[in-house]
């Protein structure tokens, strides 16, 4: 969310988009989803999936 702009970083007190970093971000989530398939509870599933649909609507709406 601090990548895409839509809340302050912490660090430096400002909003400031940075979109490519927050793809990079996003396909890095996706990849550790791929590589824990079958390692992860039913819930913890359903949180990653929810994360990374979110995460990639945000970031299609940043980018639109």
């Amino acid at each position: 969310l601090i990548q895409l702009g839509e809340i302050q970083d912490p660090l430096t007190q400002q909003q400031a988009k940075n979109l490519p970093l927050a793809k990079q971000t996003i396909d890095l989530i996706g990849m550790l989803k791929e590589k824990t398939k079958g390692n992860l509870t039913p819930d913890e599933e359903r949180l990653i999936e929810t994360a990374l649909y979110d995460l990639r609507m945000r970031y299609v709406k940043a980018t639109g």
